[in-house]
């Protein structure tokens, strides 16, 4: 009697999916059902051993959103993303096959963990979002985003805040693009990745300084699991960064095997929150090739000097010209290695005298 008790009980519930979206209106195929595609592609579905066109934006590229609906982030600030198993569980949950099934936080009402794939808080691994300027999505690539913040202890709540850089620069005419991207621990789940792309603008920006141009990442955090205690820095890429594009037929750019995915966290340099060195003058002294064998840790410029020294003119020409014609000499000679806060002090003069009359 209790199991039959117990299965009437079930088949009343709500039901959720496994797996986790970005859920917004300005997202690509927001209203993408099961029945839309010969097979099931809601945007909570998983990608794995896909083609380009099956996993690049989810292949919702026919789908896109309305226009006005776009994304929001504040440059300096915090956006807040909601992350769910099913439409239903979020704001929009009006145009959800299955109605309202909200539960405060809960990013999957109903499910343990297990369901968005993980054994628990601490076995998160994180997303993150990437941004490419460009308003036709028909012209971006995958070589073309660059992840600017990360949340490490993602997925776990339905409201997920990303932190901004303050010196994001605005969006081009027409906006820009963005995407959500997710690799869950191997501990639950077989392994895939999640992708969610959707029409976005940065607000509230003054920099100008653009982007830089965004490498692959490289494993390079302390990683027990596999046989490795400490973390290897030199190995790093420094700087702007790909998103991890894996497990597909095509358009990899990792390529671990199951049992070791690549996350968005400390073991691939991701660290959390806003992804400050992503701009064209984050290292004017420029970044070592990373390698096992490096010992050459590089260090992004102070963001409060890089607003006062780096004007559009000064950034456009850092890419071709040696740093030292580009600014100030005593970023030059700057020990990044034995670098501490308080030395900032002793350059305030000089970042004076070289914004009022410039190198000399």
């Amino acid at each position: 009697m209790i199991p039959v008790l117990l299965a009437v009980i079930a088949a009343a519930l709500p039901l959720t999916s496994a797996h986790i979206a970005f859920w917004h209106p300005s997202i690509y195929g927001f209203n993408v059902t099961e029945q839309t595609f010969p097979y099931d592609n809601r945007p909570v579905v998983p990608l794995q051993d896909m083609t380009f066109q099956e996993w690049w934006f989810h292949n919702h590229l026919a789908y896109p959103p309305n226009p006005g609906d776009v994304f929001e982030f504040p440059a300096g600030k915090a956006a807040t993303a909601e992350l769910a198993c099913n439409k239903g569980a979020t704001t929009w949950f009006n145009s959800s096959e299955g109605g309202d099934i909200r539960n405060g936080n809960d990013p999957c009402p109903g499910s343990p963990p297990s369901e968005y794939h993980t054994t628990g808080f601490n076995d998160l691994k994180g997303c993150a979002m990437a941004i490419a300027y460009e308003p036709d999505v028909t012209k971006i690539q995958p070589e073309d985003f660059v992840v600017f913040s990360v949340n490490q202890t993602c997925v776990w709540n339905r409201f997920t805040d990303f932190q901004v850089p303050a010196r994001m620069p605005a969006c081009p005419e027409g906006g820009c693009h963005c995407a959500w991207f997710w690799i869950h621990s191997p501990d639950s789940g077989s392994e895939q990745i999640y992708m969610n792309g959707f029409k976005c603008e940065i607000t509230g920006a003054s920099s100008t300084v653009p982007l830089a141009k965004p490498k692959v990442a490289r494993r390079c955090g302390a990683d027990p699991d596999h046989g490795k205690p400490d973390p290897v820095p030199g190995n790093c890429t420094y700087g702007a960064k790909q998103p991890l594009y894996w497990l597909q037929k095509e358009r990899n750019n990792e390529f671990e095997d199951a049992q070791a995915p690549p996350f968005y966290n400390d073991v691939y340099n991701f660290l959390d929150g806003a992804q400050d060195d992503i701009f064209e003058d984050s290292y004017p002294n420029g970044i070592p090739d990373p390698s096992p064998e490096q010992t050459i840790i590089p260090t992004p410029v102070n963001a409060a000097v890089a607003a006062l020294t780096s004007t559009p003119s000064s950034a456009a020409a850092s890419a071709s010209a040696s740093p030292s014609s580009s600014f100030p000499f005593f970023l030059d000679r700057v020990d990044y290695i034995n670098w501490r806060p308080t030395t900032i002090r002793s350059w305030l003069p000089q970042i004076h005298r070289f914004s009022t009359h410039g190198c000399s």
